[in-house]
């Protein structure tokens, strides 16, 4: 029986999930908010509420993924519970961080081989539990994610409700990849296991983010969002961070390494076929 231990069972996760439960693996997923169990037992997920001892689990897990961001001390699983998991015998193990780690290319292209240079706080703390994953000893692959978009996230609710805009910084463009394309890739690593091995998600299309929410206004009929140059922009300082960073990056290996051939190769793919639902 295939087991896998959810660590951190969030958006990217739960799309593996249902992938994998109608093959017949159990999963069990870790949670802070109790209100979640149920919803996650209707679906087939053991529900773990943390803190826990995850002893147990890790004995039955034949698979680990770990998705809780990180803190200053790196990954807050491995902080708390990192004898027990050391100690586990999994045959994969994948940790999802981001492309943050390769901070800003000025829209040049990366790829695995490039590297890591992260320029924010965010990106540092992705890095360091990168390294505190691959020190554990465990067959631990690493996948670094674009921006990541599916149902439930993305630009439409915005542009709906006429919140959106399109914020104008000549020259940026970011990478961004499916949810259902990251349950794909994983998928392709489990059953293709490398461990050590880097893989970049993203899709095939570096796109300006204003020409994303051009596309999506397009496809619910209504007109382009308003344009607000960048230095004029009312912004978060999560957001501000993203648009001080602008690169393309690379799909290659997972297509050459794992046989993924992307269902959502650009955001036009992926947008489209969630305005059909």
């Amino acid at each position: 029986m295939n087991t896998l231990l959810s660590l951190g069972h969030g958006y990217s996760a739960s799309a593996l999930a249902a992938r994998l439960l109608p093959l017949g693996w159990q999963v069990i997923g870790t949670i802070r908010d109790p209100s979640r169990a149920d919803a996650l037992r209707s679906l087939g997920v053991e529900p773990l509420l943390w803190p826990a001892d995850l002893a147990p689990a890790l004995l039955r897990a034949t698979h680990i993924l770990a998705s809780a961001a990180p803190d200053a001390l790196g990954d807050p699983f491995l902080q708390v519970a990192g004898d027990a998991v050391r100690a586990a015998h999994p045959a994969w193990v994948g940790y999802l961080s981001t492309t943050a780690v390769y901070g800003d290319h000025q829209g040049s292209w990366v790829d695995e081989t490039t590297p890591v240079n992260p320029g924010s706080p965010r990106a540092h703390q992705r890095v360091l539990a990168e390294r505190q994953w691959l020190a554990t000893g465990l067959p631990v692959h690493i996948f670094r994610l674009a921006g990541i978009y599916g149902p439930g996230r993305g630009p439409f609710e915005k542009v709906r409700d006429g919140t959106a805009r399109r914020i104008i910084k000549p020259g940026q463009v970011f990478s961004r990849i499916h949810v259902a394309d990251i349950a794909e890739t994983l998928i392709g690593s489990i059953a293709r296991p490398n461990p050590g091995a880097i893989y970049n998600l993203c899709d095939d299309d570096p796109a300006p983010p204003e020409d994303v929410l051009s596309y999506a206004a397009h496809l619910l009929g209504l007109p382009d969002p308003p344009a607000v140059p960048y230095y004029q922009a009312e912004m978060t300082p999560m957001a501000r961070s993203f648009y001080a960073e602008s690169k393309r990056v690379r799909n290659d290996r997972i297509k050459t390494e794992l046989g993924v051939r992307l269902t959502f190769p650009d955001y036009r793919a992926g947008l489209a076929a969630m305005v059909k639902g």
